[in-house]
């Protein structure tokens, strides 16, 4: 059974830093793209990261400099390290795996989100 768990959230001060882990089973994550997402109360979801299975990445606009996505394929672990967090950071954290098919069709596994909150 697919499995997407993330962790790491908290409360941090303005300039702090946090590191979100996501933990991924039952997909091969490996082979596969992987994103992290946000959302802010009263906006939209949006893509923070993402890294591909070759390892090349990109970040939102709002992040570069900031953000660094990371993963681990021995452990099936993707990681968003944040530095210099900005009250605008806050919002829940969210990991999507991706798992790619033959036929050209994907699939999309989201975890339960934690919640980043940037303040003093």
């Amino acid at each position: 059974q697919e499995q997407v768990v993330e962790s790491g959230g908290g409360l941090v001060q303005p300039g702090g830093s946090l590191r979100l882990t996501c933990r991924v089973s039952g997909i091969l994550f490996s082979s596969n793209d992987a994103e992290w997402y946000r959302q802010a109360p009263g906006r939209q979801r949006e893509r923070v990261a993402l890294i591909t299975s070759t390892g090349r990445t990109d970040y939102a606009d709002s992040v570069k400099g900031r953000f660094s996505i990371s993963r681990d394929n021995a452990k099936d672990t993707l990681y968003l390290e944040m530095s210099n967090l900005k009250p605008e950071d806050t919002a829940v954290y969210y990991c999507k795996a991706i798992e790619a098919y033959t036929n050209g069709e994907t699939l999309d596994f989201w975890g339960q989100g934690t919640q980043v909150t940037v303040a003093s």
